[in-house]
């Protein structure tokens, strides 16, 4: 599959305590575009970040409502993607800290 644009499938990682908690078992969580295919996800990830990819979870996050003073509306909806890689592979996702 031939990918166009890799940056406009995979937005951005997702950094919190439960993403960083399965980054010890080879799982990566990113932002990716709602219409993304998980096809199309592993080929993306496989081409930026040289891996190889053994299995893919996507979600769609559910409607949220928010209220900011007199207005409410709705948060957006956004699919995530849980990406596990083979083992002894790894994912840079802090690529100007040493560690």
């Amino acid at each position: 599959m031939k990918i166009k644009n890799p940056i406009s499938v995979i937005k951005k990682p997702i950094i919190n305590e439960k993403a960083t908690n399965l980054l010890s078992e080879n799982k990566y969580t990113f932002l990716v575009d709602r219409k993304a295919k998980k096809s199309l996800i592993k080929d993306t990830i496989e081409y930026l970040f040289d891996v190889n990819v053994t299995n893919i979870n996507t979600l769609i996050t559910p409607k949220k409502k928010r209220t900011v003073g007199k207005f409410s509306g709705y948060k957006t909806q956004c699919k995530k993607a849980i990406i596990t890689i083979k083992s002894g592979e790894t994912i840079n996702l802090f690529p100007n800290i040493n560690v």
